[in-house]
């Protein structure tokens, strides 16, 4: 394999991750239908925003500016939302909130 910022898996994740984002950004869906969908559908263990809040959104974030900035690709230009719950300190499974709440023993949303 040639060597490539993101590589493959994040190039595709980042992508996946930040659509679902945009899907909730407008109106389209909720994070929990975004997220069951994917898990139903295509028997994944976790949905998009999941993974994205496993990861750390301020972690999703700093992926996506990279790839941004490195392919100049507005395809990988981060979703408004994601900026808005990073500045708000909402970063997923490690702060209790994200797209999903998270008890404080860091049980499932």
């Amino acid at each position: 394999m040639a060597d490539s910022p993101g590589f493959v898996t994040n190039r595709v994740a980042m992508l996946t991750v930040n659509e679902a984002m945009f899907l909730i950004h407008e109106g389209v869906s909720t994070a929990g239908d975004v997220d069951r969908l994917f898990k139903e559908c295509f028997g994944h263990a976790m949905g998009p925003l999941e993974t994205a809040n496993l990861i750390g959104l301020d972690t999703v974030l700093l992926s996506l500016e990279v790839l941004h900035e490195e392919f100049n690709d507005p395809k990988y230009r981060p979703c408004p939302l994601l900026r808005q719950l990073v500045d708000a300190g909402l970063l997923g499974r490690k702060t209790g909130q994200g797209f999903h709440s998270y008890e404080s023993d860091g049980g499932t949303p």
